[in-house]
């Protein structure tokens, strides 16, 4: 049952990052996390059946310990989740299960702080949650003192509203919280005063 759990767990947590923001459940902790072996991560979980079919990957989750005394509609969701994650081309996998590493790493009240920053940018228009999400990824790459330029400078107060510009706030605050992107990125230039 246990390890059946740890894979749910983790699957569950595979489809909370890949949702928008604004439909992030609260995630279950182990009671007992000192008298249960160490869970085995997603990651671990793919990679192991890394050469299996997503048919067979069905096959071995449904065969995990404690996957059949699981109630339908849980085992259904975990399911589902393996599709999602095999249907993801190989980088966007790649990205989801980095996040989901990170995030099991952080403290109850760091994951509820992130949660509360991707929320507050879920919550913007399509268009400028974009457009502010594209500012926070080029902004993680500025050297501090640049990024602190960036943010105070009359240029981005008149491209961002004072929602967008809390909202970026937000975001930079948990930015050491989160995992390096993989890319390398242009940082949008700071406009000379």
């Amino acid at each position: 049952m246990l390890r059946a759990a740890s894979v749910a767990a983790m699957l569950f947590a595979v489809s909370v990052v890949a949702q928008p923001p604004t439909k992030i459940p609260p995630r279950t902790m182990n009671a007992h996390p000192s008298k249960t072996p160490q869970p085995q991560h997603l990651a671990e979980w793919m990679d192991s059946h890394r050469n299996l079919s997503p048919a067979a990957q069905q096959q071995a989750l449904e065969h995990e310990p404690g996957f059949q005394s699981m109630k339908p509609d849980v085992q259904q969701r975990m399911r589902d989740r393996l599709t999602e994650l095999n249907n993801m081309p190989p980088a966007q996998r790649q990205r989801v299960l980095a996040r989901t590493q990170a995030m099991e790493k952080l403290t109850m009240p760091q994951r509820q702080q992130v949660r509360g920053a991707m929320q507050q940018l879920g919550a913007l228009p399509e268009d400028r949650r974009k457009v502010v999400a594209r500012t926070f990824r080029d902004m993680r790459d500025m050297p501090p003192n640049q990024r602190e330029a960036y943010m105070n400078s009359e240029w981005y107060r008149g491209q961002f509203n004072d929602q967008e510009r809390a909202t970026l706030s937000n975001l930079m605050a948990v930015e050491p919280m989160l995992p390096l992107t993989p890319a390398v990125r242009t940082a949008p230039p700071v406009p000379q005063r």
